[in-house]
């Protein structure tokens, strides 16, 4: 399935997606949360690193 096709659709459509369809949809949308979530990991160990450097740092 074409990405162009893929994009065509809409959930709110009155016809119901293919497998092919939904399951493309699905992928994408575990590929976003996925990333979204890993940055959020990232952000939040990098801050807290940066917590623990200013306060040996006022020791």
């Amino acid at each position: 399935m074409s990405e162009k096709e893929l994009n065509s659709y809409r959930l709110t459509s009155m016809e119901e997606p293919t497998d092919e369809m939904l399951s493309a949809i699905m992928k994408e949308a575990a590929a976003e949360a996925t990333a979204s979530t890993n940055k959020a990991l990232t952000d939040y160990f990098a801050e807290i690193s940066a917590m623990m450097q200013r306060k040996i740092a006022v020791l």
